[in-house]
């Protein structure tokens, strides 16, 4: 234990995994029906077949390679039985019709068989000559066409017996179902993260040196569920990918592997958390396939693993070490796991939070606008194109319709009362950077440009169109068109920037 505690730190602790110890204190949990034993064993049974019996005779070796031995034995012993019975029974007829039976004893009479004279002589010489003994004592003589006939039926029949009979012991003795009770499996299944991703992940073992030759391994999901249209599937079965299309799911089994479940979108249990493990029902079956390197012959080991059997954060032991020359493995601790810190909310949920901070954290770029793309998309955009050199905005295209010196005008032109503080240019939503004036004109009229404007996302008491009904004079003093580069827009008489807000009168005094 000091070992491990070096090894993998003291936050981690070992846990024993053995179900046979129990625990007063711990509740006693109800024993959940099982589609696969542990052992392998399919918990199904089939009943009400009607007319279906007959198949089974029609493929009368299999059947009696699926029975089990007992069985096979017994069959087995009855089909000799008869057969010897019954055939030395025939011999005893034969004997019998042509009067053999009284004359047992003659020297001078030639029987069918000699020295058959009742029925226990009858069936030693039956056994004689089905086995191959031979003992010279009893045999058959040329007088007796039948029994000529009878010794060719019984060689052929007893050719075919033995050859049912003991191709089908054969076949259950060679049969890899033993051969599947040195592969291991874990007791329990964990879930803890892997290479920054959460998995599922159980372990296999082959306790042999012979190998299993192309192993292969799969996983079924066996959960009840009801489709959109109403129908209710009881044992629905769904494919866990352990890695089909990166190949790890051919394994060389050469020693304990753990094998992996990333649980990703495509994942069935993509919103599994740790809380809702424990109101789930499902079973996952693991079934590993492989040819015995020793016969030659397919063997399939199968188990599975119930939602009490998957622990939470945990991770099994490591069970390999290094010794001179070779690697040991330490089967003792194959089924034993470890805690490690695993967050206890789902794939799915850990998505959404990501998300969600990557949105929260992502900074705003404010996009940069000038009045000069309204002239510059003029210029360049003909009448019959449909888009221009700089994208503005709606609000900014709606405005650049009605006039550009309208704008111009409605920007100027704003009241400065003191009950209205949200005309100011700091709550619009177009801040105004810098207001200057452009000299070059082609026709002589002045182009108030405006060097930058801010978008942001920010509250707005008022639109610039209410500024403007609510600071204009009923009959607004026309802008002179001819107007020298560099005049101011306000009269000198009355000095009307005394009655703008201050940001406006520091953006004139800076013009």
């Amino acid at each position: 234990m000091a070992a491990l505690r070096r090894k993998f730190g003291e936050d981690y602790q070992v846990v024993n995994t053995n179900r046979g110890a129990t625990f007063s204190s711990a509740p006693v949990k109800k024993k959940r029906q099982r589609f696969v034993e542990k052992n392998g064993r399919c918990n199904v049974q089939h009943g009400n077949l009607g007319g279906e019996t007959s198949r089974y005779l029609s493929d009368l070796f299999t059947t009696l390679v699926d029975l089990k031995w007992r069985w096979n034995l017994l069959i087995f012993i009855l089909t000799y039985t008869i057969a010897w019975l019954v055939m030395a029974s025939m011999w005893w007829i034969i004997a019998y019709i042509r009067g053999d039976l009284n004359h047992g004893h003659d020297a001078s009479y030639t029987p069918c068989v000699a020295n058959v004279y009742n029925f226990p002589s009858a069936f030693l010489f039956f056994i004689e000559t089905e086995a191959t003994i031979g003992y010279g004592y009893r045999y058959i003589t040329e007088k007796c066409p039948e029994g000529i006939i009878l010794f060719l039926f019984q060689s052929l029949l007893g050719s075919i017996v033995d050859a049912f009979l003991i191709g089908c012991m054969f076949i259950k003795m060679s049969q890899p179902k033993k051969r599947a009770e040195t592969l291991m499996f874990s007791q329990d299944a964990v879930i803890s993260q892997r290479d920054g991703k959460l998995c599922l992940m159980f372990r296999v073992g082959n306790l042999r040196n012979s190998h299993m030759v192309s192993a292969q391994i799969r996983c079924k999901l066996i959960k009840s569920r009801q489709t959109p249209e109403g129908e209710f599937l009881p044992l629905d079965q769904c494919e866990l990918d352990v890695g089909f299309g990166t190949g790890a799911d051919q394994l060389f089994l050469v020693s304990p592997l753990t094998i992996c479940h990333e649980i990703n979108p495509k994942s069935p249990f993509f919103d599994l958390s740790q809380r809702s493990l424990m109101n789930e029902q499902f079973e996952i079956v693991v079934i590993l396939e492989g040819i015995v390197e020793t016969t030659g012959m397919t063997c399939q080991a199968r188990t599975s693993y119930t939602e009490d059997e998957v622990l939470w954060g945990h991770r099994f032991l490591p069970v390999m070490s290094l010794e001179e020359g070779f690697f040991r493995v330490d089967y003792s601790q194959f089924h034993s796991t470890f805690e490690v810190p695993t967050p206890p909310y789902s794939v799915k949920e850990y998505e959404e939070k990501s998300s969600l901070s990557s949105s929260l954290l992502t900074p705003y770029h404010e996009r940069m606008y000038s009045v000069d793309c309204l002239v510059a998309g003029d210029e360049v955009a003909g009448p019959g194109s449909g888009s221009t050199s700089c994208k503005l905005p709606n609000k900014l295209q709606k405005m650049s319709s009605s006039g550009r010196e309208d704008l111009q005008r409605k920007v100027l032109r704003l009241s400065s009362q003191k009950s209205e503080k949200a005309s100011s240019t700091g709550d619009l939503p177009l801040k105004l950077q810098r207001l200057g004036s452009s000299p070059g004109q082609s026709d002589g009229e002045t182009r108030f440009h405006l060097k930058a404007l801010k978008v942001e996302f920010q509250t707005m008491a008022m639109s610039t169109g209410d500024l403007h009904h609510r600071s204009l004079p009923p009959t607004p003093a026309p802008i002179p068109t001819h107007a020298p580069p560099h005049t101011n827009m306000s009269s000198s008489s009355g000095r009307p920037e005394d009655n703008l807000p201050a940001k406006l009168r520091r953006m004139n005094a800076d013009r």
